[in-house]
Order: structure tokens, then C-alpha cells, then sequence
């Protein structure tokens, strides 16, 4: 299974040689062998190639990928841009729509935010077709865990946002006083409306970044 390439390796390689690590890899080795897992072997770790340690100013933590055909390609909350926009990944947009002013995109493609320094991190890296869940507790969680961590002990401005009660289960690990956390309600259909909409997350995130001399997202997606 491919491994990451750049200063996170430096930062977090030493989980590769661990026990659940490799416990981890032969689970998933198996898994990809048998049945269809998303995403793609070679995307896995798009969230951590895309996104390099040193340049992460915001950290959106999801839960396990997409787990339909040609949807997860590594990116939290993103999709192929071929792909129908997802419902959360819809109410992402009406949102910032409403807060910063962006146009709806016709896309879901989110690469651009990863690569201005927006880690879009799953807790759980790969799924089973249809099977949303499906590898939760295989121990992936302790990888990002150690992924969080890192982000915590970096001593710059960083925004974390935290979207539902997954999500904000992570709060604990986040403990730098020089970072922003902004919990909301989860995007999906279900708890959209009891907060998520209104939370003003993308310009309080800007504000911060921009108030500590850092340069703010662009968070408008491209059409294509």
C-alpha cells in the first residue's frame, strides 16, 4: 500500500513500522483484494499529499468516505468533478453562499481548499461499497488520531473545524492555545438546520487566519 512522500512522513512515518499499523495495512490489503473499497489504493492518502504539514492553516476533520462508485477520492466532503454533488457537500455550499458570498459551483471537487492548506481529513481512510462504517475500529482511527495531533502541535495560527459529534469527539486532542476551533452542527440533511446553517464558519475562519497576518482561503470552487 502506497505510503505519503512528503514533510508529513518526516512527522508521522514512525506509525507505519507500528503494530496496528501493519495489522491495519494487511486488513486493508485483504480487503481491496476482495471486494470493492473506496477510494482508489493510490488516492488513500491524498488528504496528506495534497496538503503538506508545513502549509496547513485550516483542518476540516470528516468521518469514513464516500462509499459510492467514482465519489471518494481521498478528500473529506469532496467528490470526482464528474460526480453529483453530494447533499452535505450541497449544504457546505448554500452556507458559504450565505456567509462569504460565493457562487453555488456545478462541482464537488474541493482539491482546490486542500491545496491552499485545507486538510480535508477523514478519521477513516477506506470503505466497503455500500457499506458506510464498514472500516471504522480497524484501526485507522489511531493513525489520524497521531494526524490531529500533529496539526495540534504545530505553533501557528490554524483553524479546526469540527462538524458534528464525531467530529468533536477530537476536541480533546486539541489543546494549542494559537489555534481557532469552530464546532458546528454536521452538514448533512438531518442536522443542517440546527446550526450548521448561520454558523458563519468560512469568514470566522478568514478573520482569524487573516487577523494573525495569514494569508485567508479562497473558498470559492471553481466551475468547470
Amino acid at each position: 500500500m502506497k505510503h505519503i512522500q512528503n514533510d508529513w512522513l518526516d512527522a508521522i512515518g514512525e506509525e507505519f513500522e507500528k503494530d496496528y499499523f501493519i495489522k491495519l495495512e494487511s486488513f486493508i490489503e485483504q480487503e481491496y483484494a476482495a471486494h470493492t473499497i473506496y477510494p482508489p489504493q493510490e488516492d488513500i492518502y491524498n488528504a496528506l499529499e495534497f496538503t503538506p504539514l508545513e502549509k496547513v492553516k485550516v483542518l476540516l476533520v470528516g468521518q469514513d468516505p464516500y462509499y459510492n462508485e467514482k465519489q471518494a477520492h481521498g478528500l473529506s466532503f469532496s467528490v470526482l468533478a464528474d460526480q453529483k454533488i453530494p447533499k452535505s457537500l450541497v449544504n457546505i455550499y448554500k452556507e458559504l453562499h450565505d456567509d462569504i458570498g460565493t457562487y453555488v459551483p456545478n462541482n464537488g471537487f474541493l482539491k482546490k481548499w486542500a491545496d491552499q492548506g485545507v486538510l480535508l481529513l477523514n478519521t477513516v481512510l477506506t470503505v466497503r461499497e455500500k457499506e458506510p462504517t464498514s472500516h471504522c475500529n480497524m484501526g485507522w482511527e489511531v493513525f489520524t488520531d497521531k494526524i490531529i495531533e500533529t496539526v495540534n502541535q504545530q505553533d501557528r495560527p490554524i483553524v479546526i473545524f469540527l462538524w458534528g459529534k464525531p467530529a468533536q469527539k477530537k476536541k480533546k486532542l486539541l489543546t494549542n492555545p494559537n489555534h481557532l476551533i469552530i464546532e458546528a452542527p454536521h452538514p448533512s440533511p438531518l442536522s443542517a438546520y440546527r446550526g450548521f446553517w448561520g454558523c458563519k464558519c468560512f469568514s470566522r475562519c478568514n478573520t482569524f487566519l487573516e487577523t494573525h497576518g495569514v494569508e485567508p482561503i479562497d473558498w470559492q470552487i471553481d466551475n468547470i
